[in-house]
């Protein structure tokens, strides 16, 4: 997968959030100079050669920046920074992440596999495992839905926008 930097003086400001378009296109700000990050998912069938981690330009030219200049006018103007691309870890059986006490192993807690998305869930999954830890279940907000239950069930809670 890629992501891409742009510089856009006059782009959305402090007050815009991470956005996802309806097509995937996405992207955020990155500080306070009217610099961005952002990109969009390939289709599957479109998706790059694992072992190539050469970042396609033609793909933010023709399929992202597109999206964004239309979801967001100032960006018609806005100048390539830099790009990379890198490997997209995720739980593969539904796309989001594993959090709870390990089925098998009673001293082991888990919070993994929340993909791009585990920075906005940081939060929250560090305070559900400490208080599994410390109080011995959860207290602020039922997460047993995220736990390995589903995966062993074959009951999938879908992420489809990973």
């Amino acid at each position: 997968r890629y992501v891409f930097s742009w510089h856009c003086p006059d782009g959305p400001g402090f007050s815009c959030p991470l956005l996802v378009d309806t097509t995937g296109a996405y992207f955020r700000r990155d500080g306070i100079a009217g610099n961005y990050l952002g990109g969009m998912s390939p289709p599957e069938a479109e998706e790059p050669d694992p072992g190539d981690l050469s970042v396609d330009h033609d793909f933010f030219q023709e399929q992202v920046w597109p999206r964004l200049a239309r979801r967001v006018p100032a960006f018609a103007s806005l100048r390539p920074r830099g790009a990379w691309a890198g490997y997209y870890d995720h739980n593969a059986f539904d796309r989001n992440g594993v959090l709870g006490p390990h089925p098998r192993l009673e001293n082991l807690f888990l919070a993994a596999g929340f993909s791009g998305h585990g920075l906005q869930h940081a939060p929250a999954a560090g305070r559900a495992v400490a208080e599994l830890v410390v109080k011995g279940g959860y207290k602020s907000l039922d997460l047993q839905r995220l736990g390995w239950r589903r995966l062993v069930e074959g009951e999938p809670l879908e992420e489809d926008g990973v």
